[in-house]
């Protein structure tokens, strides 16, 4: 059984940084392309970061140069650092990976950025 588990959201003053971290299992974690995602009040879900299993990364436009994913794929966990964050950062964050053409997401932690 595939399980996502996000940890590390919170309260932030706007310029400051979180990092999330997501744990899996039930998957072959080194093979898979791990994504975050975020979804704000009111708004669709929306891609921030992937990394792939060789360690290349992209980024959506609105996050580049301020967050950085990575991962270990001996502890099967995949991070986001998220640095100089601003009041449009605020959703809950979600870690997802697809195995056989299905989606798996984790239940979220919820990140709140003050101004």
């Amino acid at each position: 059984q595939v399980q996502l588990v996000e940890s590390g959201g919170g309260l932030v003053q706007a310029g400051g940084s979180l990092r999330l971290s997501c744990a899996a299992s039930g998957i072959s974690f080194s093979i898979r392309v791990m994504h975050w995602y975020r979804q704000a009040p009111g708004k669709q879900r929306e891609f921030v970061a992937s990394i792939t299993s060789d360690g290349n990364t992209n980024y959506a436009d609105s996050v580049k140069g301020r967050f950085t994913i990575s991962r270990d794929n001996a502890k099967k966990t995949v991070d986001l650092q998220m640095n100089s964050l601003k009041p449009e950062d605020t959703a809950v964050y979600y870690c997802n990976t697809n195995r056989v053409g299905m989606p798996y997401w984790g239940q979220g932690t919820q990140v709140t950025v003050s101004s």
